[in-house]
Formats: structure tokens, sequence, C-alpha cells
């Protein structure tokens, strides 16, 4: 058993540290990385292209079918596995936080797209035709600059990869603009960053109306609105996804998890957790670990 999950940042590339990015080739990565094929996170950003491999990958705890022409994006954080059943091969970019910060005006811009949010069911995409030309070019183009390292331009490989965030974002539905931008959907991006800064504090929904000065009514309709929740649904599921992340690490006891996560003692962290995982906090960690 495992007594705590990996946490992996760019230095586990040497040559790339510096630069910020890895861009390779996967199936060498692969067979280089093995450890990374055991649950594990990332400080980086990463994405994959699979041009052939068969298997299933595990993203925040959704089980995903690995399969050619498929590309997954992954955020700092997530807790991630592969197992593969046939050999994989294609492309693999890692690239830091900071990335981008001084390159582009607006620091969130990687925000723009669905894929970079942290959403696990919205970072697996299957990948068309055409698309798959114009990205498997791209790649090639990161590719070849990183063989030239006493030239190696990193304003290039920078706009080579939005181009391909922009390529892959064009294959997926189309928002609604004035949806996007009007006041609720503000609201309601708001409300989701806020929980992100305080889910281990702050468990009602009242607490983040007063935040956003609406009333808990108001935020309980724009959530139902939009992505047919409740607000209350959306922080425990916040909360449900951080303490699954703390549970695979076998250093944390069930009491320092419950700590950790300001719960009032842990039979009332292990009676939250059962009734909405449908299992103990204990049984969970001995099926994922």
């Amino acid at each position: 058993m495992k007594s705590n999950i990996p946490v992996y940042d760019l230095s586990t590339f040497e040559q790339y540290k510096n630069q910020g990015i890895y861009i390779g080739q996967f199936g060498a990565y692969s067979k280089l990385y093995k450890q990374f094929h055991s649950t594990h996170r990332h400080s980086f950003y990463h994405l994959v292209y699979f041009l052939k491999g068969t298997g299933k990958q595990h993203i925040d705890f959704i089980t995903f079918n690995i399969k050619p022409g498929q590309i997954y994006f992954m955020t700092p954080g997530q807790v991630h596995n592969w197992i593969f059943d046939t050999e994989p091969d294609g492309y693999i970019v890692n690239f830091s936080k900071d990335y981008f910060s001084s390159f582009l005006h607006k620091a969130n811009y990687l925000e723009n797209f669905p894929f970079f949010k942290g959403t696990a069911l919205r970072q697996v995409i299957s990948v068309d035709h055409l698309t798959s030309g114009k990205i498997s070019y791209l790649f090639e183009e990161m590719l070849k600059e990183g063989l030239f390292t006493p030239l190696f331009n990193d304003d290039l490989v920078k706009t080579l990869l939005l181009q391909l965030f922009i390529y892959i974002n064009r294959t997926q539905p189309p928002e609604d603009s004035k949806k996007v931008n009007s006041y609720n959907h503000i609201l309601l991006k708001n409300f989701e960053e806020l929980i992100e800064l305080n889910f281990s504090t702050s468990k009602f929904p009242k607490q983040y109306a007063a935040l956003l000065h609406i009333t808990p009514n108001h935020l309980n309709a724009i959530c139902k609105d939009i992505v047919n929740k409740s607000a209350g649904q959306l922080i425990r599921e916040r909360i449900m996804l951080e303490a699954k992340r703390l549970l695979i690490n076998m250093d944390l006891s069930i009491a320092q998890i419950a700590e950790k996560l300001n719960f009032k003692d842990e039979s009332y962290f292990i009676k939250f957790f059962k009734k909405y995982e449908e299992l103990t906090p204990e049984k969970f960690r001995k099926i994922n670990t």
C-alpha cells in the first residue's frame, strides 16, 4: 500500500525545469516515467493526445476508457493514474502554472477553455479527423523546436500551444456568449471561485450568498437554472472531492482529514461522507489504495 500520494513538479524533468515546459512522445515518456502510471498528482498543467493504446485512466476518481484519437487535459492538484491494456503512444505536454504569465495580458486566460476548469467530465475529448491533423502538426512543430536547444524559442512554443487549445475548444459545443456574460453567469463563476477558496471553512450557501451580496434563495435559483444543481450540492461536491483526495494519502488518519476539512469531529465527517458516497471513508480508502 502507498504511504503517501506523490505530487510531481517540473523538476522531475531536470532538463526542462527552467523553461517551465516538457514536450515529448508519449510512448517514450510512459516507459521512462513508470511512476506516473500509479496514482499521483501534478503541480503543473498536463495534456496527452493518444495516437495508439487502450486501457483506462482515472481523473479525480472518475474512470475513462483510453482510445486512439483522444486528448485529455489536467489541472494542477488533480488525482490521476493510468492502466494500459496495450502499448500507448502519442504526444505529451506538461507546463507550469505560470508558463503563460509573462506572455499573456490576462493572467487567467486558460479559464477560457472548459477543459482547464478542473471538471474531469469536460477534460477528456475525442478528436475528429480534421482537428487531429491540425493538432498533430502543432505537436510535431513543438517537438522540432525542442530539438534546437540553443535556438529554442519559447514564445513560438507558446503560440503553437495556444493554437492547439483553440482548435480543441472549437470542437466543443458553443456556449451562448450572451448567457455566459450575463449577470447570473458571472455570479455563478464568482460563487465557484469562492467555493475553491473557502470550501474547507464555509460549508453553507448562506455564507457564500453573503459574500456575493445576494440572498441564499437567489444563489440557489441561479445554480438550479444554469447547472441544474443546488448551491449546497456544488459546495458538497467540492468538499467530497477534497476528502477523496486526502483519503488516498495513507499518512493522514480519518481524524486528521476531518480536522483539515474543518468538521467538528471525526464521527460527523464519517456520517457526511457516507451520506453522499454511500460507503465509509475507511472503505473508500481500502478500495482506492
